[in-house]
């Protein structure tokens, strides 16, 4: 059956995504700005190494607030949290608050992925997009200003006060659209989101993007058998889903 029979008969109504690498380019982003931002400062320093352990402290953090070891904190809270770390451990001094709060909000502006506000446009055309990130309100909207990407909304963890894969961020998704989970398809580049997803009701879409972590770090590119649909990018989603 084809995947726009299939979600046909699913009557599926609603897009969410998964946006800091399924939709945006997190890695790549972050180096571009890290190196103008170090460049017209002086500083040397190893911007790649220093995005992926900005993007390693993301999951610990969020464990954290999982625990009860911190209270609810949003992410720009949680990125500020890391940044202050590796400014510590990456020997960056002397920059003012003005300056960390600038560099703590690259994550406002990551750059789509080159497909991505295509599909959206297309998808848009027959479906609700609307992210579903553990990325906070405030973050999702500048982001979206800045990358010109087109929802219909905005729904992120915040919302739920729990961070993903936690199944009350999914319900709460489903719960504020008024639509069945049944009637969403989670769209991710990340197989553990979308199991998280399907276990509340959510169709899945799995979309990989080989590129996320650069050359040296391919990962989450196998898709799972029991994926409703598996698109190689955001027009062959559209196309799939008949859009």
């Amino acid at each position: 059956m084809k995947a726009s029979e299939k979600t046909d008969a699913l009557e599926i109504k609603a897009l969410t995504f998964d946006v800091f690498g399924t939709v945006v380019d997190w890695r790549g982003s972050i180096i571009r700005e890290g190196e103008a931002f170090g460049a017209a400062r002086g500083l040397d320093v190893d911007w790649a190494r220093f995005a992926d352990q900005w993007r390693g402290g993301y999951g610990p953090s969020m464990n954290r607030v999982r625990k009860g070891e911190l209270p609810w904190l949003n992410i720009d809270t949680l990125h500020r949290m890391i940044l202050d770390d590796l400014l510590d451990e990456f020997k960056i001094t002397e920059l003012s608050e003005a300056e960390k709060d600038h560099l703590n909000r690259v994550w406002h502006r990551l750059t789509p992925w080159p497909d991505a506000t295509s599909g959206l446009q297309r998808l848009r055309e027959r479906f609700i997009v609307a992210p579903l990130s553990n990325g906070n309100i405030a973050l999702l909207t500048n982001m979206a200003k800045h990358a010109g990407l087109p929802w219909d909304c905005i729904l992120s963890s915040e919302l739920a006060k729990h961070y993903k894969p936690d199944p009350e961020v999914y319900q709460t998704a489903a719960d504020l659209l008024g639509l069945p989970p049944i009637q969403v398809m989670m769209v991710a580049a990340h197989p553990g989101d979308l199991l998280a997803a399907s276990a509340v009701g959510f169709k899945t879409g799995f979309v990989p993007r080989p590129e996320e972590y650069g050359d040296q770090r391919n990962r989450d590119l196998e898709p799972d058998a029991f994926f409703d649909v598996v698109a190689n990018d955001f027009n062959n989603l559209a196309s799939q889903l008949g859009a």
